[in-house]
C-alpha cells in the first residue's frame, strides 16, 4: 500500500483528533493504480506551526482551518501559492457562505468542508483531493518521462548518425582536393563507401518512421488479403545484390498462404528478418525461409548459418536501440530498431517472436501472425 501525508492545520484539538481517527484507517482506491493508497497524518494547531512543517515535509493534501490565531488559512494559501507548494487543500471553515468558498478557492483552495462535518462528508472531499493529486502526479511523472524519452531518442539517433555523415564528409573532402587526381573514376571507391553510409542513414531512418507511426496509432493501417509468398519475394528481389555478394544460397518453397493483413506491416517483418539472415550470415552460407498456415494461424520463420547469437544476449534483442556488440558484429551496420519494431507488429496481430541460436552456428527467427479482422 502507498502512503500520502496529510497534515490538519486547525486550532481546536477536538477536530484534529477527530479527523485523525476518521482517515486512520481510510483508504483510496482508483482504478488506474495498482495500490491503494493509505495515510499517514501530523497536525498542527496554528499556521505558522503548520507553514513550518509544509517547508520540511512532502504532504499532498492540507486540511486547513480558515479562522486561526495569529496568520489566518487564506494567508497561509497565499505563502504556499507564492512558494509554489503542490499540497491540495481543502479549507474547514465554520461560516458555509458564497464568499467563504470564492474566496478560499481563489486563493488555491481545492475544495472545503464546513463544521460541524459528518465522517462520511470528509472521506468524500479527501477521496477528491487525493485522487486529484495522483493524477496531477501521475501526469507530472509521464511529462517528465517523455522528456527523458525524447532525449534518449536524440542522442541515439544523433550518436547512429555522427559517424555515418563524417565519413561521407571526410570522402568529399579528400576528392575535393582531388587527392588521387583528376580523374572521377580514381575515386569510385570513396563513391561506393559513402554509398553505403548513406544508405545506412536511411535504413535508420525508415526504422525509426516504422517505430514511430506503430506506436503513436498514426499509421493508418490498411487492411486486406495478403500473399506471404508475393512479400518474401519482393524482400528477396530487393536484397538481390547483398544475397549474391555473400553468396547465400537461399532456400524457400512459396506455400501459397495468405493472411488479412496491411501488407506494409508484412514487408516490414520479412525485410527485418530476411536481411539480418544475410547480413549477419557467412559467405556461402544457407537462408531458409518457411511458413506454414495452421489453425488461422500463420507461422514464419527465418533460419540462417551465420555468427549466432550468444545466448545471455538474446534477451537484449528486442530492446529499441540495442544492438549485439561483438567482434563478428564490429563491421555490420544497423540501426537497432528491427526487431523491437518486428515484435510491435506481431503484437497488432495476437503474436509473437521467437528466437532459437547457437553462436557460431546460426539461428533462426519466427514470427507467429493471427489474421485481422
Amino acid at each position: 500500500m502507498e502512503k500520502m501525508n496529510i497534515l490538519v492545520i486547525d486550532d481546536e484539538e477536538g477536530i484534529r483528533e477527530s479527523v485523525k481517527r476518521v482517515l486512520r484507517n481510510f483508504t483510496v482506491s482508483l482504478t488506474y493504480i495498482e495500490d491503494d493508497y493509505g495515510f499517514d497524518i501530523d497536525t498542527a494547531g496554528s499556521a505558522e506551526e503548520g507553514l513550518e512543517m509544509l517547508r520540511s515535509k512532502d504532504y499532498g493534501v492540507l486540511l486547513l482551518d480558515n479562522q486561526l490565531p495569529g496568520m489566518n488559512g487564506t494567508d497561509l494559501l497565499k505563502i504556499l501559492h507564492d512558494e509554489q507548494n503542490p499540497v491540495i487543500t481543502i479549507m474547514i471553515t465554520a461560516f458555509a457562505s458564497i464568499e467563504t468558498a470564492i474566496n478560499a478557492t481563489k486563493n488555491g483552495a481545492y475544495d472545503f468542508v464546513t463544521k460541524p462535518f459528518t465522517p462520511q462528508e470528509l472521506k468524500d472531499s479527501v477521496f477528491k483531493a487525493v485522487k486529484h493529486q495522483i493524477l496531477s502526479s501521475t501526469a507530472k511523472k509521464l511529462l517528465e518521462e517523455k522528456k527523458k524519452i525524447r532525449f534518449q531518442f536524440i542522442s541515439v539517433l544523433s550518436h547512429e548518425l555522427k559517424s555515418p555523415i563524417a565519413a561521407v564528409s571526410n570522402y568529399l573532402k579528400l576528392m575535393e582536393k582531388k587527392i588521387s587526381g583528376p580523374d572521377i573514376s580514381s575515386y569510385d571507391e570513396f563513391i561506393k563507401r559513402s554509398q553505403i553510409r548513406i544508405k545506412d542513414m536511411e535504413k535508420l531512418i525508415f526504422d525509426l518512421l516504422d517505430l514511430t507511426r506503430i506506436e503513436s496509432g498514426e499509421k493508418k493501417r490498411e487492411l486486406g488479403e495478403v500473399s506471404i509468398d508475393e512479400v518474401i519475394n519482393e524482400t528477396l528481389e530487393n536484397l538481390t545484390d547483398e544475397i549474391r555478394k555473400k553468396n547465400i544460397t537461399v532456400k524457400f518453397e512459396p506455400a501459397g498462404i495468405t493472411i488479412r493483413a496491411d501488407r506494409t506491416e508484412i514487408s516490414i517483418i520479412t525485410s527485418n528478418l530476411i536481411s539480418n539472415a544475410v547480413k549477419y550470415n557467412r559467405d556461402g552460407g544457407d537462408v531458409r525461409i518457411n511458413t506454414v498456415l495452421e489453425k488461422g494461424r500463420v507461422t514464419f520463420s527465418v533460419a540462417d548459418t551465420g555468427i549466432g547469437i550468444a545466448e545471455n544476449d538474446i534477451g537484449k534483442l528486442f530492446k529499441e536501440f540495442s544492438r549485439i556488440k561483438t567482434e563478428e558484429t564490429a563491421g555490420i551496420s544497423g540501426s537497432g530498431i528491427g526487431l523491437s519494431t518486428v515484435k510491435k507488429i506481431a503484437g497488432l496481430y495476437n503474436g509473437d517472436v521467437k528466437v532459437a541460436s547457437v553462436q557460431g552456428k546460426g539461428s533462426e527467427f519466427t514470427v507467429i501472425l493471427r489474421s485481422e479482422g
